[in-house]
Formats: structure tokens, sequence, C-alpha cells
């Protein structure tokens, strides 16, 4: 890396001003950037923030999706080889290499037009390119539908990209939530392909790999998707395992409540996400669902217990990645309590009432970035309004 180091640092003359290829600076530094730590400080008033600051929250998010994202792969192996009726002879190392080679198409898509287009913006702009989409760029393949064909990837991609962040002014501008707006766009644009049974399984032989005719009789539809066709309240399977480990058919990154808690646990213990917010999305859920128990209508998906609720479809993978962005979430700490309850209270909301979309986590969080920050002022109002109570009431005292 020290020498690698040493080569950047000659040619980088050529990319300053005045350089032959000073209309490429942008797009030399953020390839620096994100291989070396700029030895620079921002300081705004007396707040003092070193260079690392993005670089390390962006980092420490990729690896808290780590563990989803290997699951997702191994899982969209499983899903195929027991579809096609060879999952008893079928390793670990084949089960994972087909899932890789199904995903990792995705991820390559979504960097290539996200960043592409990021730098682009920098250029246009003379501005340095942000880390932004280092996170984006990875969510974006785990809640999509492995099914899903690249070119609508792309399509989705750069429009979430252009429209729901460029247009705001870049990263930390954006009032929505990137990547769901990618799925958002998706799901209204080309609803065939982000729902039904043979969205969430592939079926197609990758590189030799998984082979063979789908058996007589199997559902590739999700546990959420049969809860909302079921046509009795008890039409809907009783709670497994399976549901815990996210070994059932499912958007790629969303099906282990277990890999997603690992990823939980390393952003709570660094800080970076809010335990506030994602302890109220829980909370909002459970509540919202045991309310639906009681006097909800007489339908599968009312009649769920709660706890099924809060594991199955992107409930706690919204709640923990995609809630607590920094940008599009709550800001103040009683604003967090708020903005979380009512994203977990909506996702039921829209689960049980609307049979059309039986997921509903995606629309609850897009819902309240739109309310966050009037949450906000409204927290920051209230809390003025008491002081001002409490200064009159001393000094007439």
């Amino acid at each position: 890396m020290k020498a690698f180091r040493n080569y950047l640092n000659k040619i980088k003359p050529n990319f300053e001003e005045g350089g032959k290829f000073h209309a490429f600076q942008s797009v030399f530094e953020g390839i620096e950037t994100f291989l070396f730590v700029p030895n620079a400080t921002a300081k705004t008033g007396t707040h003092i923030h070193d260079a690392i600051d993005s670089k390390r929250i962006m980092s420490i998010v990729v690896i808290a999706l780590m563990p989803a994202l290997l699951f997702g792969m191994y899982n969209v192996g499983y899903q195929h080889y027991k579809a096609i009726g060879t999952l008893a002879d079928t390793g670990f190392i084949e089960l994972f290499a087909y899932g890789l080679l199904a995903v990792l198409p995705k991820i390559i898509v979504s960097y290539v037009v996200g960043l592409g287009i990021e730098f682009v913006v920098a250029q246009w702009k003379k501005e340095e390119i942000q880390e932004g989409f280092l996170v984006t760029g990875i969510l974006i393949p785990m809640i999509v539908p492995v099914d899903c064909p690249l070119w609508m990837l792309a399509i989705a991609t750069a429009f979430a990209v252009i429209f729901a962040k460029e247009v705001f002014g870049g990263t930390g501008m954006n009032i929505f939530n990137v990547a769901l707006i990618t799925r958002a766009f998706l799901f209204f644009a080309y609803p065939s392909k982000m729902s039904g049974d043979s969205v969430w399984i592939p079926t197609d032989s990758l590189f030799g790999l998984g082979n063979g005719q789908v058996v007589d009789g199997f559902s590739g539809a999700t546990a959420l998707g049969v809860a909302s066709t079921a046509s009795a309240p008890d039409g809907f399977q009783a709670f497994n395992w399976d549901m815990i480990t996210g070994l059932i058919p499912g958007s790629i990154g969303e099906t282990s409540v277990i890999a997603i808690a690992l990823g939980a646990i390393l952003l709570l213990w660094t800080g970076i996400a809010s335990w506030k917010t994602m302890f109220s999305v829980f909370v909002g859920g459970a509540f919202m669902a045991w309310i639906f128990n009681a006097i909800g209508p007489d339908t599968a998906m009312a009649h769920m217990p709660w706890y099924e609720h809060l594991v199955l479809g992107g409930f706690c993978f919204g709640a923990v990645f995609m809630a607590t962005d920094p940008v599009t979430s709550a800001r103040t700490e009683t604003g967090k309590y708020i903005y979380g309850f009512l994203i977990g209270v909506m996702a039921i909301v829209i689960r049980v009432l609307n049979p059309g979309y039986p997921e509903g986590m995606m629309l609850a969080i897009l819902l309240m970035n739109i309310f966050a920050p009037l949450i906000d002022y409204y927290v920051v109002q209230s809390n003025i309004n008491r002081r001002a109570k409490r200064a009159l009431k001393t000094s007439n005292a």
C-alpha cells in the first residue's frame, strides 16, 4: 500500500489545477479518499471532526450489513436447490456459490450505475465525491427479489440517485432514503417483478451450477404473501424457526433475523444507529399488531401474532438499517421515539389493511421520512415553550 500511496502522490499533480487531467480531479480524489484516509480536519465553530468520520461510519455500516448479505447469498442457493428437489444432495459450498453468482451482478450494477452518476455530478459541480453511496449501493441489492432483472435495477438505481438524492443537493441533503426509493420505483413501475411466487427464487442454471425443473407443488411465496392471500384467519402457517434463521423466500438480505441482529449489535455498540429509533419501531409494530389481534378484521394477516409480524418480511431489516438512517430520520432524542414508533405502527397498518401490498415497511419508512422534520420541529418548539414557561414562572416568583 505504501508503494501505491507513493504512486498516487506522483500522479496527483496531473489532476490538480493546471494539470493535464484537471477535468477528472473529483474522480481522482474519490478514488484516493476511498483507499486512504485524507489528512484533513473540518472545523465548524467549536466542533472539530477528523477526516475519517464519514468514512468510518460508512465502513462500519457496510461491515454490519455483511452477515445479512452473506446469509442472503446462501439462502438464494438454498431456496433454488430446494425448489428443484436436490437440496439433500447439495453441499454448503455449492449452495453459497450459486447465491454468490446470483447476487454479485446486482451489487455490481448498483455500484456502477450509482457511483457513475455521482462521479458525473461531482465533475459537473466541481465538488468532491461523497462516500454516501457506499452504503446505499449495497443496500439496494439486499432489498430486492433475487429474480429482479439487472436492467430494471439499473433504471431504478439511476432514478433514485438522481431524483431522490442529487436534486436535493447530494449526500446528507436527501429527505428520502435512496435505497427505499429504488425499491419503491421498482414496485410501482414493475409490480410483476416485485411480487408473486416466482420472483423470490431463481430457477435458472448459473455457470453450470443449479439445474433442473421446479418440483410440482412447490411454492416460492413469502410468508407474508401466504398470509395476505389466506382465506381464513387461521390459514397461515404457525411460527417456526426458519422465520428466525431466514431459510424462507424473501428479499436477498431481509430474511435472517439472526444475521440482522448481528449487524444491529455492531451499529449500537459503535453508536452509529440510535437504539431509541430501533427500539421504538419494534414497540410500535408489536403494539399495532396486538390492536389488530384484538379488534382487527377477520383475516389471517390481522390475526397473525405480533411476534410473527416482527420477524417476517423486511420489518427487522427496516428497523435496523433503514429507519435509523441519520439523514432521513428524526434527530431530536424525543423525536426518535415518536418517529420509530409511528414507523412500526404504519408498517402493520399497511400490511393488514392493504392486501395488495403485504410488506408495509418500505412505505411506512418513506412516509415517516416526510414527517421527520415536522416531528423534530414540534419537539424543539415544545422544549422552547416549556423553558419559556419555567423562566416566566421563576421571574414572577
